[in-house]
């Protein structure tokens, strides 16, 4: 991130970012989540960005889940709900962040990819993940989606739609 980024979170006081929900079925029929290690302490997120300027917020997370992800496919344009946490900035300068997170049906998972060097992915089940991430918004909304069969439904029947 520039300067001019940093200094403008710093004075707003807080941030805004997309994040996208990469999302599959096993044959079992249970709902997989995958998640990607972050760059600097190699914990386990959803793949996730500042908005980006001409873009729409489901299309940023679509980007954002390809190039830390390797995963594509269909991104639905409503957000299936937002966590918080403190963005740490280069400088360490902690910045409160609302992440809104949009559900990305992956149809396609790249061998290579932009930031492969740089992490790791992997898929969790949703009661998994959900103990596998730090934030405990993001960790209630794995519990919620794991625990909602209309919700997975309806991500489904969006699935099937092309």
């Amino acid at each position: 991130m520039n300067k001019k980024k940093q200094d403008k979170l710093k004075k707003a006081g807080k941030g805004r970012q997309v994040a996208a929900l990469p999302v599959r079925w096993r044959k079992d029929g249970k709902l997989e989540i995958l998640l990607v290690t972050s760059r600097d302490t190699g914990r386990w997120v959803l793949p996730k960005g500042w908005t980006m300027e001409g873009k729409s917020p489901w299309k940023a997370a679509a980007i954002e889940a390809e190039e830390e992800a390797g995963a594509e496919g269909k991104v639905l344009r409503e957000p299936l709900g937002s966590f918080r946490y403190e963005k740490r900035l280069d400088d360490g300068t902690r910045v409160p962040t609302k992440v809104k997170v949009y559900p990305l049906l992956v149809e396609d998972l790249a061998e290579r990819w932009k930031e492969r060097g740089e992490r790791k992915r992997k898929w969790f089940t949703a009661k998994e993940a959900a103990r596998h991430v730090k934030e405990e918004e993001l960790s209630a909304l794995f519990r919620e989606l794991r625990r909602k069969p209309k919700v997975q439904k309806t991500l489904r029947k969006a699935a099937r739609k092309k």
